[in-house]
């Protein structure tokens, strides 16, 4: 059986080489093509393109600026699936792009199962695709608890399959005290996410040591590439001291290791969340984007914490309230006052526990495999 499944992020990536691997794992022979990562393709999608590098920008005006490239990927996927004909294709997150994909296919006569992996969050932004989601789709696979009922308001035959974040913690939890006095910067898996955010916490960095001498840092770079840029970033402030902060590919082990932290809004605040990391939510990005978002977005937090919570848990420092001062005067806060570090803490355990107790990428793939029959 022939599956197409498309992811356009790092995270995207991940959940779908995850469910990849479950699927495989429960039916051998399946086939899958289409678009998505390198953790896809080691997870058994030979057919699939490697573009996450390329697609997962972030913002209006960066994706504006690529019109034309997402314009013609989505005639190609749209002219393969309907020449190739799978039985069924998967959209795992990635709304922008999958949802517009999953319109022209039944558009044009697509008879196969359309699947929906890891839900947009429309709840926030679009309640009204809801019912254009449950016109075009035959399933949705959510991993937050409240979702399932939001769809199926709509009539969109929904399930939920918990979060995959709570299987990866039990692997990547190492059981490490954490180390006093180390902040932990994590500016984003996306190179213009890092530009914006790296700037602000490297002059805070410089305002938390006049309160904390004794403080110490350490940067998460998703990559080689983000790290070099991080390095040069250290470079133009003239911190060169702070390119030894850099460290590649330790994510999961900073978010354990440091005692507090600053985190890029998106999936990355979830997986701090899930480590107990005491942090503090980061987010910038282009005014003309964030005007436009401003206007849609039907809720006043971002943090998926916060929202999961319906309550302040982590601060949002946002746009104009992110600045190097404010960022400083929260680590501050957070490293000297163990009572609110304590409490964040448990606030955050409260919010993950909610999130299910493992097993989401079999669950998920039971549900595929159930819709097809099996």
């Amino acid at each position: 059986m022939h599956i197409h499944i498309i992811a356009g992020e790092i995270s995207g990536d991940t959940h779908a080489a995850g469910l990849i691997s479950e699927l495989k794992l429960q039916k051998a022979d399946l086939r899958f093509t289409g678009l998505g990562g390198p953790k896809m393709v080691d997870a058994g999608g030979q057919g699939i393109l490697d573009w996450v590098e390329t697609a997962g920008v972030v913002g209006l005006w960066e994706v504006l600026k690529m019109y034309s490239y997402f314009k013609e990927k989505l005639e190609a996927t749209v002219t393969q699936v309907l020449t190739e004909k799978p039985e069924a294709v998967i959209f795992v997150d990635y709304p922008g792009f999958n949802l517009r994909a999953a319109k022209k296919l039944r558009a044009r006569g697509y008879q196969g199962k359309l699947l929906y992996y890891i839900s947009p969050q429309v709840w926030a932004w679009k309640k009204g695709r809801v019912k254009t989601m449950a016109k075009v789709l035959d399933l949705m696979i959510c991993i937050f608890p409240f979702e399932k009922d939001f769809y199926e308001k709509s009539g969109l035959k929904t399930e939920f399959s918990g979060h995959p974040m709570v299987d990866r913690v039990k692997t990547l939890k190492r059981d490490w005290p954490r180390e006093t006095g180390l902040v932990g910067w994590f500016p984003g898996s996306r190179m213009n996410e890092v530009k914006r955010l790296f700037p602000v916490m490297l002059e805070a960095s410089q305002g938390i040591r006049l309160q904390v001498p004794t403080v110490r840092f350490a940067v998460s770079a998703a990559n080689e590439n983000l790290a070099n840029e991080l390095r040069h970033m250290a470079d133009a402030a003239g911190l060169p001291e702070a390119k030894r902060w850099v460290e590649v590919g330790t994510v999961y082990d900073l978010f354990q290791r440091c005692q507090v932290g600053a985190v890029a809004s998106g999936t990355a605040t979830l997986e701090a969340a899930c480590f107990g990391l005491p942090y503090a939510l980061v987010y910038r990005v282009n005014a003309i984007t964030f005007a436009a978002a401003k206007a849609v977005v039907k809720i006043k937090k971002i943090g998926i914490i916060n929202v999961l919570a319906q309550r302040d848990v982590v601060r949002e420092l946002v746009q104009a309230d992110l600045t190097s001062d404010t960022l400083a005067q929260e680590m501050v806060s957070l490293l000297t006052d163990a009572a609110k570090r304590q409490s964040l803490e448990q606030d955050l355990a409260s919010v993950v526990a909610t999130l299910g107790a493992g097993g989401a990428y079999t669950r998920a793939a039971q549900e595929v495999l159930t819709i097809l029959d099996l």
